[in-house]
């Protein structure tokens, strides 16, 4: 029973929402992306339901020096990692020369980590002539998703539809400009942060996400 102000119970609740809302589109070679690490239970309930592939796509911020919380842009996992920068921060912020690139190669170290944390050895799927499906637990500044699809453009899909359970107006109005479809189930007028939409919104952790990516692999090559 509703009871506040949360829509989902939980992230796999969302994910089901969602996947119900996915099931009817017409999709040519499909490949869920999940945002890790929330966004994998809400992913793997669609990748499950429209029997496709379930990767993740990790997305590392580059942090202005001394404020790590303020982007300077991210690096985002793929065949090859693919740095975004945001020339407005950039511009205001002006690191030193070499910052950027050791920051890189920081973040790349990392990514590669989690990749071998998730996958083992496994490469990336390429997400080339697929249409995909980029999956969130949720946006609030919308500045990870907008990193992630610009490399992803450059990965040439063939289709890029954004999927996420909850997000401000205002911001998906402009993603909406980078993608070829958004599929998002509720965009409250007073939004303040994703978490307050979901009864349970406990952190995912490493061995959730290892558990589902897992079950997803075993469910695909079945």
């Amino acid at each position: 029973m509703f009871t506040g102000t949360w829509l989902f119970e939980n992230r796999a609740d969302a994910g089901w929402q969602l996947a119900e809302a996915i099931a009817d589109e017409t999709l040519t070679d499909p490949l869920v992306m999940a945002l890790p690490r929330g966004g994998v239970p809400v992913a793997y309930e669609i990748a499950s339901r429209i029997g496709a592939p379930l990767d993740v796509l990790i997305v590392r911020k580059i942090g202005a020096p001394g404020h790590e919380e303020f982007g300077l842009g991210a690096l985002v996992d793929g065949e090859e990692p693919e740095l975004v920068l945001n020339r407005q921060a950039m511009r205001l912020v002006r690191p030193a020369r070499g910052y950027v690139e050791a920051e890189t190669e920081r973040q790349r170290a990392e990514i590669l980590r989690r990749r071998a944390l998730y996958f083992g050895d496994r490469a990336p799927i390429s997400p080339r002539d697929r249409d995909v499906i980029l999956v969130d637990d949720g946006i609030a500044t919308g500045g990870t998703v907008r990193a992630a699809i610009r490399a992803l453009r450059r990965a040439n899909p063939r289709r890029l539809i954004l999927a996420v359970p909850v997000a401000p107006k205002g911001e998906l109005a402009d993603l909406r400009k980078s993608v070829d479809r958004v599929i998002c189930l509720a965009t409250p007028s007073a939004f303040r942060a994703v978490g307050l939409h979901y009864h349970d919104f406990e952190q995912t952790s490493d061995e959730e996400v290892i558990a589902l990516m897992k079950k997803a692999r075993r469910e695909d090559e079945g």
